[in-house]
């Protein structure tokens, strides 16, 4: 007996969406997978949401569409609000790799700034080859456990409370070093 498996709405969204991006450019999926790094065939399954994306796979996908995480997020709800309860902020969660995103503050188009709240488990690592954004603007806090950054070819291990303020032109990693999660809120700062 074949079991169902539940497929998150968020995905379905977001695959729409993903879709729809490479469309308004006239883009084939081809043209998608040379500029992005990432295969025909995962990029067709994320679009009809027969995979739930990887943060490395939406990094790579935000820079091709010159969008930050949060704003390709933000497209998929119905309305962006001015003020998100706390049981209404959007969560996306990165099960592979133990990362858990909650968009504390909506992007806003005539905004430049957003807040977004971290988690990653004890030993979770997440690499993303280069920034949605060329030069984003990023302040990291540490909430709770350990951290560490790599970012420009300069290691910085972060501490609760500790902040790391920095532009990312190329490659970043952040790793739970901690027995415990790592709990962070990055401020989130357009060029």
């Amino acid at each position: 007996m074949k079991q169902s498996v539940e497929v998150d709405p968020v995905d379905v969204r977001l695959g729409a969406r993903l879709a729809a991006l490479r469309a308004e450019r006239g883009w084939s999926l081809g043209e998608v997978a040379e500029r992005s790094g990432v295969s025909k065939s995962t990029l067709s399954r994320a679009e009809r949401a027969e995979i739930s994306p990887t943060a490395a796979l939406l990094n790579r996908l935000c820079g091709v569409y010159g969008r930050t995480m949060s704003q390709l997020l933000s497209e998929v709800e119905s309305e962006p609000a001015l003020l998100v309860r706390a049981a209404e902020q959007q969560v996306w969660a990165d099960r592979a790799s133990g990362f858990v995103r909650r968009s504390v503050s909506p992007p806003h188009p005539g905004l430049r700034g957003e807040l977004v709240e971290g988690r990653l488990a004890a030993g979770a690592d997440i690499a993303y080859d280069r920034p949605p954004v060329p030069g984003l603007e990023q302040h990291l806090w540490v909430l709770e456990g350990e951290l560490e950054v790599t970012a420009q070819d300069a290691q910085h291990h972060l501490e609760a409370g500790d902040c790391l303020r920095l532009r990312v032109w190329g490659p970043t990693r952040f790793r739970c070093t901690g027995t415990g999660e790592a709990r962070y809120v990055l401020a989130v700062v357009l060029p």
